[in-house]
This record gives C-alpha cells, structure tokens and sequence, in this order.
C-alpha cells in the first residue's frame, strides 16, 4: 500500500536520535523522562513558570494601565479577557509542551504544514531578548549609580541645561556656561519647557540620547559593560542547561515580591500615599469607561503581554513537566498569581508616586507615567524625595533586574531548547558550548541598542514585533490546533496527562477555543492595525526608512510561516490535495515522549489512522 509520505514533520529534526532516546523505559525505578531534562519538582516548575510571566510589564505597565482606563473599573476588562482568552491560551500552550515534551517548533508535528508558526515564536524571541537584555541594563546602570548620596539625578548638576526645572525656578544668571553657587549650569531661559533633573539624568546621562534615529553616534560604554554583566550571568545560569534554572528561578521568582512588600510598607505610610492609591484604584474608577473599546483593547492586549502568550515561553517551561502532571491545576496557580502580582506591585508603586505628587505639589496624573517614563523617570524621582533615597532605590532597582532576568533566562532557554530538541545528538552534549555562543552573538547584537539611538531602535522593534506579530501566532495556533488538528482529539490528549473529566468541564474550554478566543485575537489585530498609529519616541517622529525597517523585521518574522509551508508541499508526494491534506495530519513522531505514556492511543491507533487516511486519499 501507498503510505501518504512527506518529508519529517521537521526538517531540522535528528530522527534517528529522537526515536533511541525514546526508547527508555522507566522499570527500572529511574526516575521519568530521564533521557531528556525535567523538573525537579513540581514547585520548580511553578516557580519558573512563574518567574518567566511575571516580569517588567506587571510592574511599569499594568498600574498605568488602571489609572489611565478608570482605576478599579479596569479590573472587570481584564478579568473578563484573562478568563476568556488568557487562561485558555495558557492551558493550551503548556499543554502542547507536556503532552509531547517538546518546544515551540517540534509541537508542530501536530499540524506540519503550519510549522513555521513555531519558527515564528522562536524568531521572536531572539528579537526580543536582543532589546529585553538592553531594559535590563539600564535597570543595573540605575541600581549601581543608586550607590550614592544624595542620588545623582536629585538635583540639576553639571550635565543638566538651561531646561532644568530646578535651575529656571531658581532664576540663576551664569556666566561663560560655568557653575553658580554650585547650582546649576548653562543660562535661564524662560522659554525653555522645563525639565526635571530625573528627566535630563535619563536623556543626557543614561542614554546620551540623540536628537533622532538617524544620529547613530558611539556606543554608551557604561550601558555596554551593564549590557555585557547581564549576558555573563545569563550564560553562567544556563551553563549546565535548562533544568538548572529551576533553582535560580526560587531567587528571581521570590525576591521582587520581597522588595514590593518592602516598597509598599514604606510607601503607604508616606505623606499623600492615600492619594496615590487612590488615583490608581479607588476615587477615580469610572466605571463609564467601560463602553469604550480602548480600555477592552488595552485590557486584552495587558493579559497577553503579561502571560506572555503565544511567545514559546510557555511551551519550553512546560516541556520539562512530568507527564501526568496536572497543567490544568498549574495554569489557574500562575494566572492568578500573575494577576495578584500586578495588582500589588500597583498599590506599591502609585503610594510612592502619591507622596511625590503631594511634596511637589502636583496631581497625581502629572507624575504618573508608563513604561520607560515610569520606571526610569517619575518613580527614581519619587524616591529621590523620601529618606534614605539610596537604599529605597537600590531595592528598586534590584527588583527591576532581577524581574528582567527571569523572563529573559526562560526567552534563551526558548532557542536552546528548540535547537536540543531538533538536533538532540549534537546539542545536548554542548549545552555549556551552546550556552556561551548564543550569549555571545546576542551580546554582540545588542550593542545597536546601546549607542546614543538605542532607545528609538528599542522603542522601534519592540511596537512592530510584540503586538500584532504575536497576535498572528496566537490566531494560528488555534486554527492549527483546535481547528485542523481537533479541539476534541486535543481533548483526549490532554485527558491522557490529566484523567478523564466530564462534558461540563470541556464545555467551557471548547467554547472558549472554538470561538471566543478566536474572536477576542481577531478584533485586537484588526484594531492594532486599522487605523494604525506609527510608533514615536516622546515628541521624536521616526524617519519613513526607520518606519519601514519596523515593517520589514514584522514581515521577516511571519515569512517563514508560508515560507516552511510551501517547502513542505513541495517536497511531499502526490497531489496537491493529498499534499495539503498529509501535512495537515499529525505525523509519525507526534506522541507522548516515553513510550510508557503512549498508551493503546498512540501505540497501535496511530498507524491505523494513517491507513485510513492513505485509503481516504
């Protein structure tokens, strides 16, 4: 008999060596999964789960967020989208990853034909960890220059001009550009807009931003060497591989909830802190916010951002899971964990912001900032303005990178799985090799982001690959994985990890896989492009050729998914027909890892299903 025949379900894939190291049994009384890494523990597992969710964004994006869409109001939004889109897109993605302990490409052997999905996941996150490594650099350059009294960026100084706030109230005259009184430099000029010495400390310290993306000029060699420190330390962590992690995750995963605690304890007892709180969740919710369909669109866009949906992520973490492992208890724990992480870092935030706003004299919403502006402007100026400035800083700052990390250990773990699981022979034996080289290139790579234009290059990739990119790959894991592969043979799959459970239970799943998710992606892509706003740093426009090198990476990311699909039938047999509809099938290395686990389903079913489909054909 003719069998429907295409080339392996990847084509990077050492198939020889997969099926021998599959071929373990566990009788012995070794412990599972032994040929390919695994969790410790199941806490090692939430905890990295959990260090690789939360992140910056819980931090400098979601309490802006609430304050700019209606205070508490906000929270029924995202609650909403958390339940409907987020939850069920993580069940889905960490279940892929345990069910077959493969990464973002090798699920694919699910559905071949749609394998460039997962070359697009993996894309990405090389992307972003090249400019996620930069954030995390100016978190440590902060966190060093914090080692100092009074902090450097608490009043104008000999790198501030004429713009400085401090310098135009005091009206001070001086002479030839020198120091007054050991003031303030440069003259006053009363139509300068004025800026704080926090503001200029970031421009024209930290970044030594130039005037646009055009001015490339030399590399910031302080960001460098912070730059150059956060790789070394991701290379030391993922020198012995990926399941080494785990015990770094306890450290990355705890501390910023110590240092939150700390920071609000400190910061409700602050003169004006009820006011900040309140701004950011109490006497300003309005809950007429909610027919708006921004605060939808910035709640769901919030929930996949801080998931970190359809990055990979969750897929590799949960690559390393046991088998039987219960994913549905664990996406409940770390989705709710990520929410209650948000919320709290918010109150601690806005109650330092209060009392700033209250000692400067201003209203809340003239402080309040988001993303950059919050974690390296409004926030270091807050701390700057209540005692012991140096010490509260520090802990921010620490917190900052060590939230960072966490995120960015799991986004290399992303490629350094993807490479051990295509080529299991060559690479995992060289973990340490593949460890530092990947490091290195990235290291190397990064450098763009830290001469006097990073921040445009920064601020350029990040708003043409995180957003409407990683909605694509969400809209296309659920037609390949609900829609042509079966959401009822998914079902069966994840009831072999898991038990059986009743109709009831899977009701609410289907619904949400086969047509509320679906719908909730399509009306955020559809509103993220049409109208589409582009992308500026503060007042600075990017130029038309900047603008259409954010297009280019966008569409260099998603090529490859018609790229690999079309290299896929072109090398399969037969028809064109039967060549869609063999890749459209799982292959022959689509199974559970161990063959312990494999159970009458992928033992002998397997094989009569490609019978029946040779026959159909």
């Amino acid at each position: 008999m003719k069998k429907c025949s295409w080339r392996n379900s990847t084509d990077i894939i050492d198939k020889n060596s997969a099926v021998a190291e599959q071929d373990f049994r566990f009788d012995n009384g070794e412990d599972d999964n032994t040929r390919r890494e695994t969790w410790s523990n199941k806490s090692e597992y939430l905890i990295s789960m959990i260090s690789h969710a939360v992140g910056l964004g819980n931090v400098w994006r979601f309490p802006y967020l609430v304050y700019k869409n209606g205070g508490g109001a906000f929270l029924i939004p995202y609650v909403v989208v958390m339940l409907v889109a987020g939850i069920p897109l993580f069940f889905l993605e960490s279940s892929l990853g345990q069910f077959c302990s493969q990464g973002p490409v090798n699920i694919w052997r699910a559905v071949p034909i749609l394998q460039g999905v997962g070359a697009t996941m993996v894309l990405v996150n090389a992307i972003i960890s090249i400019y996620y490594s930069v954030i995390i650099a100016y978190g440590l350059y902060y966190m060093f220059a914090s080692f100092q009294s009074p902090l450097p960026w608490s009043k104008c100084s000999s790198w501030t001009d004429a713009a400085c706030e401090v310098c135009n109230m005091t009206g001070l005259q001086l002479t030839n550009g020198t120091l007054e009184n050991g003031t303030c430099p440069g003259t006053n000029v009363a139509s300068t807009p004025a800026q704080s010495p926090t503001e200029q400390y970031w421009d024209r310290v930290v970044l030594q931003r130039s005037s646009g993306l055009e001015e490339t000029g030399p590399i910031v060699w302080h960001l460098a060497l912070c730059l150059l420190l956060d790789w070394v330390l991701v290379a030391v962590v993922l020198f012995k591989g990926y399941k080494s992690t785990g015990k770094v995750a306890y450290f990355t995963a705890t501390f910023p909830y110590v240092v939150l605690l700390i920071l609000l304890i400190r910061g409700v007892i602050l003169e004006g802190a009820g006011d900040g709180i309140g701004y950011y969740i109490g006497s300003q919710s309005n809950f007429t916010k909610l027919s708006e369909a921004e605060v939808w669109k910035d709640a769901a866009g919030q929930v996949f951002y801080s998931l970190t949906i359809t990055y990979g992520g969750i897929t590799t973490v949960s690559s390393y899971s046991k088998f039987h492992n219960n994913v549905f208890q664990d996406t409940l724990v770390i989705a709710f964990s990520d929410f209650g992480t948000s919320v709290f870092a918010g109150f601690a935030i806005f109650s330092i912001l209060g009392h700033m706003a209250h000692i400067s004299g201003k209203t809340v919403d003239e402080v309040a900032q988001a993303g950059f502006g919050l974690a390296f402007i409004a926030y270091p100026e807050a701390l700057s303005k209540i005692p012991l400035a140096p010490l509260w800083s520090v802990l921010f700052f620490l917190m900052v990178f060590i939230l960072g990390f966490g995120s960015q250990i799991v986004m290399i773990g992303i490629i350094e799985t993807s490479l051990q699981d295509a080529y299991p022979k060559f690479f995992r034996s060289r973990r340490p090799m593949v460890a530092v080289v990947t490091c290195s290139v990235f290291f190397l790579l990064g450098l763009t982001c830290v001469t006097r234009a990073g921040i445009y290059w920064v601020t350029l990739t990040d708003a043409f690959v995180t957003t409407w990119v990683l909605l694509i790959t969400g809209f296309l894991e659920i037609i390949g994985f609900i829609y042509i592969y079966g959401g009822n043979r998914l079902i069966e799959d994840i009831e072999m990890m898991i038990g059986k459970k009743s109709f009831w239970f899977w009701l609410w799943w289907r619904a949400c896989w086969f047509a509320i998710t679906p719908c909730i992606i399509i009306v955020l892509l559809v509103s993220s492009l049409a109208p589409f706003i582009p992308p500026s740093y503060g007042d600075v426009a990017y130029p038309a050729w900047g603008l259409a090198l954010g297009w280019c990476t966008a569409v260099f990311s998603l090529v490859w998914i018609p790229i690999i699909a079309v290299y896929k039938l072109s090398t399969a047999e037969g028809s064109l027909w039967k060549r869609v509809k063999c890749l459209c099938s799982p292959t022959e290395d689509w199974h559970p890892y161990l063959d312990a686990h494999r159970g009458e389903r992928y033992t002998h079913s397997q094989q009569a299903m490609q019978v029946q489909l040779v026959e159909f054909l």
